[in-house]
């Protein structure tokens, strides 16, 4: 096991210490798409339609204007439960013009999309053929008589004209997150990269908190780290001061912040080779020494956060972790995260693991090793001047847990 680090400077250029070349890419996408694969399998699935890029990133490691696709439908993929893909890449021919050469893909072809920005008052003949176009494709694969299809998004037009094509549609997100759920080694090396990125990205913020900074302008110096250092984007803005740190998730904003102030963000960034680096911390700004207030804020954030890290072990259900976790104090716990923690890989993922335990929807599950997991607190009361936000990345071993997050805590408020 391990425990946070408590002091060390991180040097703007630490991440290049990082090669790049120790992370086998073939071992590392040959795991990723045989792990979609066994969940078809598992599930009796003909094939898995994936629409969103990062599904479509986790199976087949191809990228292409990932957060503009993200809400204009006009890539997908289809995986089916033998044998290679087949990616339908954004419908302009030059997309096709280098097409990536990796085993796990056969053919690229260029998407029908019959979103309304595409093709207007045409969308219902197009959706049609969209349809016929994917049971062609899986009848060609898997045989004719293949009907259960999994997809991971979809609105109502595509499940109307799939569904009249003869599937049985299955819910296909499930799948996706129960196969990134388990990372493989080459995963946890990306990981570890991201990370790193995110540490120097934290350092350069750390370096340019002083007063008269604003939010937005202290913010942009995580993008910038992350850009300069191959990282792809950062999925909020979840950075605040003095008293909008009390209550937590409000967005970066022009405000200036003040001596004294407490700075609490969470980073949310997707680095190198799409991996995210989920860590938060909470800075003092200015040279001056902290309140009694702030220091005990931030110790209860950083007890609850080691005390439910020190619980994980490969083998612990989701539900024993929920009732096992450290006790939140009543003056806090209207305004608490929310989960004592969530899996992470690509982005946010499953598991989400509630506080309650009388949650009829508490979540089901069991740690396994090859997990990666992000452990919350938010420490702030009703009313309160300032709260507090840390959070940190952690790893499931095969004997209990190692904390992959490295930034260290702040010396002022301890």
């Amino acid at each position: 096991m391990s425990s946070p680090i408590t002091a060390r400077r991180v040097s703007h250029q630490s991440a290049g210490n990082f090669n790049p070349a120790k992370v086998d890419m073939d071992r590392l996408r040959a795991y990723r798409y045989g792990r979609v694969q066994e969940q078809l399998r598992a599930s009796d699935c003909a094939a898995v339609l994936l629409n969103d890029p990062v599904n479509i990133r986790y199976a087949t490691d191809t990228r292409n204007m990932t957060v503009w696709l993200l809400h204009n439908p006009g890539r997908y993929c289809l995986v089916p439960a033998e044998g290679p893909a087949v990616l339908f890449d954004y419908p302009n021919r030059n997309c096709l013009a280098i097409p990536p050469r990796i085993p796990e893909i056969s053919e690229v072809r260029l998407a029908t999309s019959y979103s309304f920005q595409f093709v207007a008052e045409h969308a219902e003949p197009v959706c049609r053929q969209w349809a016929r176009e994917i049971r062609d494709l899986v009848s060609s694969l898997m045989g004719s008589s293949a009907k259960r299809l999994a997809i991971d998004r979809a609105d109502h037009e595509g499940v109307d004209a799939l569904r009249a094509q003869g599937f049985i549609l299955v819910e296909g997100q499930r799948l996706l997150e129960l196969a990134r759920s388990v990372k493989s080694p080459e995963e946890i090396a990306c990981m570890r990269h991201s990370l790193a990125v995110c540490d120097i990205g934290i350092q350069r913020m750390r370096d340019a908190l002083r007063p008269g900074i604003t939010e937005t302008a202290l913010w942009a110096e995580l993008h910038h780290a992350n850009i300069t250092h191959g990282g792809e984007w950062i999925e909020t803005r979840l950075l605040s001061s003095g008293p909008r740190t009390n209550p937590w998730f409000q967005e970066a904003s022009d405000r200036v912040i003040e001596a004294g102030d407490l700075v609490s963000f969470d980073t949310d960034l997707v680095g190198p080779y799409g991996y995210c680096s989920d860590v938060s911390r909470t800075f003092l700004c200015g040279e001056g020494r902290a309140t009694g207030q702030q220091q005990s804020l931030y110790a209860l954030a950083v007890e609850q956060v080691q005390y439910n890290c020190s619980l994980l072990r490969p083998g612990l259900t989701f539900r024993d972790y929920t009732r096992a976790a450290w006790p939140i104090p009543a003056r806090f716990d209207t305004l608490n995260y929310g989960c004592v923690a969530h899996g992470v890989g690509m982005i946010d993922e499953w598991p989400g693991i509630g506080l309650d335990l009388s949650d009829p929807f508490l979540m089901d599950g069991v740690f396994e090793p090859g997990m990666t997991i992000c452990v919350e607190s938010y420490i702030g009361e009703p009313g309160g001047s300032e709260g507090v936000k840390f959070e940190e990345q952690v790893l499931i071993t095969e004997t209990g847990y190692e904390i992959l997050s490295k930034f260290p805590l702040e010396q002022k408020l301890q």
